[in-house]
């Protein structure tokens, strides 16, 4: 899927903003790394290819609305649609993840870390994409895990 030493990117695609968070060179560990402002979606397009081609990304992990009794979401085609213009764009592998309780699960951890309301809002959505990243990296290491037992 990706060549060797090369991240995966994760994104939060919410209304108003695209949280993104970055996988180190190992795919082992994942990082919130900044909030994007949605604009235009060939403006949002340039900031997010910046990224990837700065920090050398191999694939896409976008994070996958769904309900929490796992059917699609209202925003789920809206996500699909995001990563099929995404793609049209510049080719490029995209994983969709599971995303329930990841913005929950972000303000906890930012709330345990005794963040303001103020500072946890200008962070929330890179670190929910942080948690859906983590969330595939940890499937990968244990399937990675499982294919080597004897």
């Amino acid at each position: 899927m990706i060549r060797r030493g090369q991240r995966l990117l994760g994104l939060d695609l919410g209304e108003k903003t695209v949280g993104l968070a970055l996988s180190d060179v190992e795919c082992s560990i994942a990082t919130p790394l900044k909030t994007l402002t949605r604009r235009k979606f060939r403006e949002d397009a340039v900031d997010l290819f910046a990224v990837i081609d700065q920090f050398d990304v191999g694939a896409l992990v976008m994070g996958l609305p769904l309900n929490m009794d796992g059917t699609a979401g209202p925003r789920v085609q809206s996500t699909r649609t995001y990563a099929r213009n995404i793609a049209t764009l510049r080719p490029i592998p995209i994983l969709f993840w599971d995303e329930r309780l990841s913005t929950v699960a972000a303000e906890r951890a930012l709330i345990s870390v005794d963040l303001s309301r103020k500072k946890r809002a200008a962070v929330i959505d890179a670190t929910a994409a942080a948690f859906i990243l983590q969330g595939v990296l940890d499937r990968f290491r244990q399937l990675a895990s499982t294919d080597q037992r004897p």
